[in-house]
């Protein structure tokens, strides 16, 4: 007798795995300006933006479901929330398909935020296929997010830089330039939630040496089961401890409805960068740039 898995087992396997991995739908692709956008959807609903075929995923929205935050990455740039628990003004540089913006807008009705995109198809993807509506206190500007940050206007508690990717870097919106004008932006006691790749980026360490070059505190969050690293820059030397941090992650899930597990996150990403070694060059405009 042939010892293996029976045939009717396996037929079963095979189609439990089916079931599980299903393939999904590609519902939009087109070339825009600046990237080669796919949205696809799965048996679930849940809709993916990648801004190449077979690229990163931008985004990850279930449509009508802004409180469910999916990548990684999004749930752990919500330690923002803990160093400024209660923002007036946010800015979100970088929309993708709109999941930072709608989850902020539905934890925090009382905010005004403004988002920044360069790409205007992004804009018209994220309204189609995601679910992204503005309203008097959630507007997207389409533009360059340092041309935005260096103009005039108000003073932000909270500004996500989302527009980095692992292949991609605006080099503009690294430089100890721009992250003067982040600072200036900045109301007293706000902060700056940066996500940033760790790998296959090549500028991690730079990065991350300019971001303490321009900041009073630094401090840096592991994101579980990525490459991924959430830096959070405050442009006051006030201290936050992990214990400070979790209490005040630990309200925002009792009292804004945050229904995953904020405070652990927080607790298990946690470091205080602010006198770690400088791993990199200073990032720097080019001689005559600006």
């Amino acid at each position: 007798m042939r010892r293996g898995v029976p045939r009717l087992a396996l037929v079963a396997l095979v189609l439990f795995g089916c079931s599980v991995i299903s393939p999904r739908t590609v519902l939009y692709e087109a070339d825009s300006a600046y990237n080669h956008l796919v949205v696809s959807e799965d048996h679930q609903g849940w809709r993916y933006l990648q801004f190449e075929q077979g690229g990163a995923t931008q985004s990850q929205v279930r449509p009508g479901h802004p409180l469910e935050l999916k990548l990684p990455y999004t749930r752990v740039a919500m330690a923002g929330l803990a160093f400024v628990p209660e923002p007036r003004r946010i800015l979100v540089v970088g929309l993708g398909g709109g999941a930072m913006p709608m989850f902020l807008r539905a934890v925090w009705p009382e905010a005004h935020i403004d988002v920044v995109e360069l790409d205007p198809a992004v804009v018209e993807v994220a309204r189609r296929y995601f679910g992204f509506q503005e309203d008097p206190a959630l507007r997207v500007h389409v533009g360059d997010g340092r041309r935005f940050i260096e103009s005039p206007g108000p003073a932000y508690d909270l500004l996500f830089l989302d527009a980095y990717s692992a292949s991609s870097i605006p080099e503009h919106l690294t430089t100890h330039e721009f992250l003067g004008a982040v600072r200036a932006r900045l109301a007293p006691g706000g902060a700056v939630v940066a996500n940033v790749w760790e790998r296959p980026n090549p500028l991690f360490g730079p990065m991350v040496h300019t971001y303490q070059a321009s900041f009073a505190r630094l401090y840096t969050f592991d994101v579980p089961g990525s490459a991924n690293r959430i830096l959070v820059g405050l442009p006051h030397p006030k201290a936050h401890s992990r214990q400070s941090l979790q209490a005040r992650a630990e309200r925002l899930e009792r009292e804004r409805g945050v229904p995953f597990d904020l405070s652990a996150l927080v607790a298990r990403g946690y470091e205080d960068a602010t006198e770690r070694p400088r791993p990199g060059r200073l990032l720097t405009d080019p001689p005559g740039a600006r």
